[in-house]
């Protein structure tokens, strides 16, 4: 054979592969310096079909929305582990199993039982409505509650040390009803509570679990839609259902965790003769503010149905050649189950959430098996993310390893499959030493890093990977970001806003045999590469300088 012919028909077979990879729907993982060649093969095995397969069942309405807890939940968590022994992985769970027991409760106002007042010490009694006035949990998880305390405006309700800012400098709060303002006092600085990004102080999540550390007794919750960045409606929906905390949860002991309307803020406080809300909002966002004990009181009567269950976080590891540096990848597989008094579908099937990140995680953990990894990579898939990231919590408190000897959390959290984007969102990928890596990789596979769009909603919070970053293990969601091939710069984002209007947390979020899963298997093979780079490195990833999260991982180191 000449040399010229042999040179053609390697070409040809070049090709040839190239172009069934190609067909296949399979993008080719970019050639990246220290990432060996068995890494590469592995993550180019990663198979856009093979997520779908696993959409496609976990969505299926035999799954009943997988809520967790429930059947439909614990067939989906029985399935994660059997693709996980398939697959070889090592039990990570509790008693070597892949099951780690979450212990929880869960509780549902009964609406029509639940009653509410704000009583001025002069005037009139001012009824209010359930769900259009306010909305309400009894964390403490009893069936029926008796309230009658003081109210105390506390503006934001933030104790904040590193920002010189205690909204509880100088008054007890110990028993009493706290009203707080949603978010966080506004700031352009990047030294005050970040300037427009939001901090944790301005999650909701964050107002409930400061007062149960200052001893209140409830929170009402000022609702301004521009403030919490989503309408009424959202908070009434999501408080209709159910709603689950840890067991034996600190800052899960107030009595009543209420929301009120914007309006009826306004009434609270014209009985309190303290003026216009808003005005008083802007206030409050001052140095200066002190909070103050309102001449009025809430009168309440909280009815609840709460039951007492175990769900299980999913673990499996793939042994790495060499102990400490674990890279963790995560992804909830639970939803919201089935809603008995809808009309018509009543299954909330969860196909994009989260049944795409369970999909990239299983594949994930499939391509991952056929190679020895520097350091271990432990996959959890985990329960409760809609109920408050509470399997995500547990597993935070409870990690397979210290959290000081895991480097990284990756997480899954609803990849649309729609088609193969040019750009990813990486919110608080830059909060760590790790970034150079991911913008040498993300620009290897040709993606663009989109900034959050939204940096005042506080999307960091929302997500699995903060209850990782809350014990200091420097972690981000891998997602896409709003330009795909083949489509116009706006077609993205148009895509999300009709899936947010029209499928998100709804029973039409369901599997589609014409979804294009060829993008979820690109940011599979993305995050394939970024797991192993942060194996291989010879130093344990750290958060930047001066960020929240750092106090926590120097602690454990």
């Amino acid at each position: 054979m000449t040399q010229s012919l042999a040179r053609s028909l390697h070409l040809i077979c070049v090709i040839t592969i190239l172009s069934a990879a190609v067909a296949a729907g399979q993008a080719q993982v970019p050639v990246i310096p220290g990432v060996p060649d068995a890494a590469r093969n592995a993550a180019d095995s990663i198979d856009p079909e093979k997520i779908r397969a696993h959409v496609r069942f976990l969505a299926s309405d035999l799954l009943e929305g997988r809520g967790p807890g429930l059947r439909g939940g614990q067939l989906a968590a029985e399935y994660i582990a059997t693709q996980f022994a398939l697959d070889g992985l090592k039990p990570a769970g509790d008693n070597g199993t892949y099951f780690q027991k979450v212990p929880l409760y869960a509780v549902h106002t009964v609406e029509d039982q639940t009653t509410a007042s704000f009583v001025p010490q002069n005037g009139q009694p001012i009824p209010l409505t359930y769900s259009e006035d306010y909305v309400t949990k009894d964390q403490t998880g009893t069936a029926s509650a008796e309230i009658d305390a003081p109210i105390v405006f506390v503006g934001y309700g933030i104790d904040a040390p590193e920002y010189h800012w205690n909204d509880y400098a100088g008054v007890d709060v110990k028993g009493k009803v706290l009203l707080v303002i949603v978010n966080e006092p506004p700031s352009t600085d990047e030294s005050f509570f970040k300037g427009k990004t939001m901090t944790y102080y301005g999650r909701w999540t964050y107002k409930y679990e400061e007062a149960s550390r200052k001893g209140a007794l409830g929170v009402l919750i000022i609702h301004r839609e521009d403030l919490a960045s989503y309408p009424w409606h959202v908070v009434r929906d999501s408080q209709a259902i159910e709603k689950s905390y840890l067991q034996g949860d600190p800052t899960a002991t107030l009595q009543a965790a209420s929301w009120i309307q914007h309006d009826v803020a306004q009434k609270l406080l014209t009985a309190a003769g303290l003026g216009n809300v808003d005005a008083v909002i802007d206030s409050a966002g001052k140095r200066g503010f002190h909070a103050v004990e309102l001449p009025v009181r809430f009168k309440a009567h909280i009815a609840s149905k709460v039951r007492h269950y175990e769900s299980d976080n999913v673990i499996g590891e793939v042994p790495g050649a060499q102990s400490g540096q674990a890279v963790l990848y995560s992804a909830h597989y639970d939803h919201l189950g089935i809603d008995p008094d809808a009309k018509g579908d009543q299954i909330y099937n969860g196909a994009a959430d989260n049944g795409t990140g369970c999909g990239i995680l299983l594949e994930l953990a499939r391509a991952f098996s056929e190679t020895k990894p520097p350091h271990s990579i432990y996959f959890a898939s985990v329960t409760a993310e809609e109920q408050g990231l509470l399997g995500s919590q547990w597993l935070g408190m409870h990690p397979p390893v210290p959290a000081s000897q895991i480097t990284l959390d990756l997480n899954y959290d609803m990849l649309n499959p729609i088609g193969i984007p040019t750009a990813t969102e990486l919110g608080g990928a830059e909060r760590t030493t790790f970034y150079p890596e991911v913008e040498k990789t993300a620009k290897a596979f040709n993606l663009a890093i989109e900034p959050d769009q939204f940096p005042g909603a506080g999307h960091y919070y929302r997500s699995d990977h903060f209850s990782f970053a809350r014990v200091g293990i420097p972690a981000f969601s891998i997602g896409q970001g709003t330009t795909f091939e083949g489509h116009p710069p706006e077609w993205g984002k148009q895509q999300m806003e009709d899936f947010t209007a029209h499928r998100y947390h709804q029973p039409s979020d369901e599997y589609r045999p014409d979804m294009d899963f060829r993008g979820d298997a690109k940011m599979a093979q993305f995050g394939f590469i970024l797991g192993w780079e942060a194996s291989s490195l010879t130093h344990t990833i750290g958060w930047q300088p001066g960020d929240e999260f750092e106090a926590a991982r120097k602690k454990g180191n």
